[in-house]
């Protein structure tokens, strides 16, 4: 994997880190009920969605994704991949980590899944739908992300095994 894409995988994973953090203001602040930073003078009365399961895992997808992305940035050396299959391994991982983790914070705001078109047993709607939409391009670019990644590092060892 070149430098320059196990760069961009690193600050990817340090982005949707920062945006995690965001999101984990944004749930504190619709827990308050208002933004306050005592002893700072701020104390404005919000009206955010409440669904404290919602935002933890928009939070925890921000999180979990952003150490994905860096991991597999650092454990790029470690793979025997061809110039093409490092590009799709590229893509796939990004879109997996943001499409994971942005759709996931529009399910806090909205009060919705994103699991099921229509809704399924959960609430229905535009934005539910839109959100599951969304959904499938990550579900598709995990498998291709992750069969790379097993086959870059199969090759990597059996390499290594050769070279000892």
């Amino acid at each position: 994997m070149s430098e320059r894409m196990r760069a961009l995988l690193l600050l990817n994973g340090v982005a949707l880190i920062a945006l995690a953090v965001l999101i984990g203001w944004v749930w504190f602040f619709a827990l308050l009920g208002r933004i306050v930073l005592w002893p700072l003078p701020i104390d404005i009365e919000v009206s955010i969605p409440n669904d404290a399961r919602g935002w933890r895992m928009a939070h925890m997808e921000g999180i979990t994704q952003g150490l994905m992305l860096m991991a597999l940035g650092l454990a790029g050396r470690f793979m025997a991949l061809s110039k093409k299959q490092f590009t799709w391994f590229f893509w796939s991982a990004l879109v997996t980590a943001w499409l994971f983790t942005v759709p996931a914070a529009f399910n806090a705001v909205f009060g919705t899944r994103g699991l099921a078109f229509g809704g399924g047993p959960f609430k229905p709607g535009l934005a539910n739908d839109i959100i599951y939409l969304f959904g499938w391009p990550p579900v598709l670019a995990v498998h291709i992300m992750l069969a790379l990644a097993l086959l870059g590092l199969w090759r990597h060892m059996k390499i290594s095994r050769h070279q000892a």
